[in-house]
């Protein structure tokens, strides 16, 4: 399968043109960021950790009456996704307060919080990715009424299904952030599940196992995000 060229680049993917129609090639890189790509490295393996997380998480989802964009895997680090038209919404479900609503609403670090909230950030580099209500998503025509509330059922399942996986195992989901987009008429899962868009804290010990690591510099990232990939692993 030849590359037609590359799609888009991000901080830690790139995207690349298949000679499938309707199929792209997603390859995870070992590049890390943080703060707006302020702080930012090369960890080897990090890719391949991240690959395998979203892979899986995509067909635990799928089993579980998530459409997504995942096809297979074509190697350890390489992502066979349909291609969509993508939402410019990242879409945030939190289940304890941590990061930036700690700094912006009065929530206490660590504090539970139940029902779920559920946040919109517009995905917008030249608009700083600022959060967005439900009437600017349908003024904009990003999303209709409908499929503002499809969006937020899925997600609402999705961190059901999540949760419950990682308290099987010890691990509390904090929070993560998911994106969304178009395949015709059906709204999917796209981008990623993995380390780098999850917040995961050990239940017994607090730890962090996550990009949390690599943001505060909390020791080694890579050690957190092989426990993740571990943990699939034993349950494959």
């Amino acid at each position: 399968m030849d590359d037609d060229g590359l799609v888009y680049e991000g901080k830690a993917k790139s995207v690349f043109r298949t000679n499938v129609a309707g199929e792209l090639r997603v390859v995870f890189r070992d590049d890390i960021t943080a703060f707006n790509g302020v702080k930012k490295d090369t960890l080897a393996g990090k890719g391949e950790y991240n690959a395998r997380v979203s892979a899986f998480f995509f067909e635990y989802l799928e089993k579980n009456g998530i459409p997504t964009h995942f096809i297979r895997m074509e190697d350890e680090r390489t992502m066979i996704v349909r291609e969509l038209t993508m939402i410019p919404l990242e879409v945030i479900a939190r289940n304890v307060a941590a990061g930036s609503i700690v700094k912006k609403f009065p929530f206490t670090e660590g504090q539970r919080i139940e029902p779920p909230v559920i946040v919109t950030d517009y995905k917008s580099d030249e608009h700083g990715d600022p959060s967005i209500n439900d009437d600017l998503i349908v003024a904009l025509g990003f999303l209709s009424a409908d499929g503002l509330q499809e969006v937020r059922e899925m997600t609402l399942k999705i961190n059901t299904l999540l949760k419950d996986f990682f308290a099987k195992a010890g691990i509390d989901l904090v929070d993560f952030k998911i994106e969304f987009g178009r395949s015709g008429d059906t709204i999917c899962l796209g981008d990623e599940i993995s380390m780098d868009s999850m917040r995961l804290w050990d239940q017994k010990t607090g730890e962090s196992l996550d990009k949390d690591v690599y943001r505060q510099g909390k020791g080694d990232v890579l050690s957190a995000y092989r426990k993740v990939v571990d943990i699939i692993l034993q349950t494959n």
